[in-house]
């Protein structure tokens, strides 16, 4: 393939990523926004492979990467549940993380191009930054991994000094790369470069590790940013046009999501950075502060629940993480389609945050065919739930927590939430009274108009099933 048609491939890749990220901000066009980024990359791989700068030697080497990578990806595709995409999408950061950092790596150590002067310094702060962000998106991934599947608390850890130790850890890479930039050969390069890739895998695992659950959504999102600079950086490295467009469309909407699930909780996008929220007990509350819940709960049983949900006329579910952790989504939409039937109301309100991953509920209710039009926002549906006869909370905690509007001193404090309380009825289904991902009490479980449905959410679910059926 000559320079000018692999040009022209490019081009006609990266149109299809921006039309396939266009189609995957609307639920009804997400199936097309995909395939159209699969065509893409499968032109841009093919354009790489067949274009004037892989050798015929090469090829066979890249071909064999690509059968072993494709296999592993077909794997994981059949295995992986919906429950575990949030852990399987930050394994694949960390990924493209370590691809900067080896990239970087050879970059450096090739001499087959000789640079001088103001090329060899542009290049070799290229290499620099490449591969300090691919360290601490690698690292930093890790750790998401770990604490997205359970391996790894919550909790965050907070270091004495995070904040100076920060600022020290940047002035020593800053220092460092001055010291690169400057190094005389390869070889004295190579000590300086490998000082600043230790302290950005350490930074990056301090990042993450001072994050609590909470905020993992937003992490996720963020590390989905930081994977596509890493990309981008790859791509001047490498000198690979693509590379760096598609490394920017992937960092800047990533950027975007972040800002955007950050304003959902009403929190700024620094201070999730720095850490702190979403783990362990909330700090103690100043006098005068809001008390601790108190009430008695109130359950409710699976045939009272169908009773409730068949005499409504409106009914609003809101789903989170415990309904994916019980593959529970297709039974809802059993139930949601016998009540459409008979002339209820029913829609579904997702927050932003919901599940552990921005989008989560809106796929695993795409999954299990419920229609696009029911699945409102919360900005679109919060207003009606005092309209509601009945809520249903299902496997959702800190999303629906009173305490953000009515304490002061709750750390989730300011979050906007999902008003489930307002509506004439709602009903909370979790298999116990433990506290949601952010390990803060939630006063809902003990108002006069909540029931509490204890109990697997699947099996629950099929039980308020058979009830509304009989």
């Amino acid at each position: 393939m000559s320079s000018s048609l692999a040009t022209v491939a490019y081009i006609g890749a990266t149109i299809l990523f921006i039309l396939s990220l266009g189609g995957l901000s609307n639920p009804e066009t997400a199936r097309r926004g995909n395939l159209f980024g699969m065509l893409g990359m499968a032109i841009a791989v093919l354009a790489t492979v067949l274009g004037p700068r892989v050798t015929l030697d090469g090829v066979g080497y890249i071909v064999g990467a690509l059968v072993v990578g494709g296999a592993i990806g077909l794997v994981a595709a059949k295995k992986v549940q919906m429950t575990q995409m949030p852990e399987l999408v930050a394994l694949m950061h960390s990924l493209v993380g370590l691809a900067a950092c080896l990239v970087g790596f050879a970059s450096y150590v090739d001499t087959s191009t000789k640079l001088q002067g103001a090329e060899k310094v542009i290049h070799e702060v290229e290499v620099y930054v490449g591969i300090l962000i691919g360290a601490v998106t690698f690292s930093g991934s890790i750790v998401a991994f770990g604490k997205l599947s359970g391996k790894i608390g919550g909790k965050p850890l907070l270091l004495p000094a995070r904040h100076g130790l920060n600022l020290v850890a940047l002035l020593v890479v800053i220092w460092f790369g001055r010291e690169f930039v400057m190094a005389p050969s390869v070889d004295a390069g190579m000590t300086p470069l490998l000082v600043m890739t230790v302290i950005a895998l350490l930074f990056g695992i301090h990042m993450v590790m001072a994050i609590g659950g909470a905020d993992m959504p937003v992490v996720v999102s963020m590390l989905n940013s930081y994977s596509g600079w890493a990309a981008a950086a790859t791509g001047f490295m490498l000198s690979n046009d693509l590379l760096i467009v598609t490394g920017a469309l992937v960092g800047s909407s990533g950027a975007i999501l972040s800002y955007i699930m950050c304003r959902a909780m009403n929190r700024n996008f620094f201070s999730v950075i720095a850490g702190g929220f979403g783990g362990g007990a909330p700090a103690p509350k100043a006098a005068g502060g809001a008390a601790e819940p108190q009430g008695e709960v109130q359950p409710v049983s699976a045939a009272e629940t169908a009773e409730l949900l068949r005499e409504a006329k409106s009914v609003i579910i809101v789903p989170g993480y415990g309904m994916a952790v019980a593959q529970a989504q297709h039974t809802v939409y059993e139930i949601t389609k016998l009540l459409r039937e008979k002339g209820v109301n029913v829609r579904f309100a997702i927050h932003p945050v919901a599940g552990r991953m921005p989008g989560h509920m809106n796929v695993l209710l795409a999954e299990a065919k419920v229609p696009y039009d029911i699945v409102l926002e919360m900005d679109e549906i919060n207003e009606d739930f005092p309209d509601a006869d009945v809520s249903m909370v299902i496997g959702a905690n800190d999303i629906v927590n009173p305490a953000a509007q009515d304490d002061p001193a709750s750390p989730i404090a300011g979050m906007p939430v999902l008003e489930v309380w307002k509506a004439r009825t709602s009903i909370v289904m979790k298999r116990s009274m433990a506290s949601g991902y952010a390990g803060v009490d939630n006063p809902l479980f003990y108002k006069d108009n909540n029931r509490m449905l204890f109990g697997d959410a699947k099996k629950m679910l099929d039980e308020v099933l058979g009830a509304l059926k009989a």
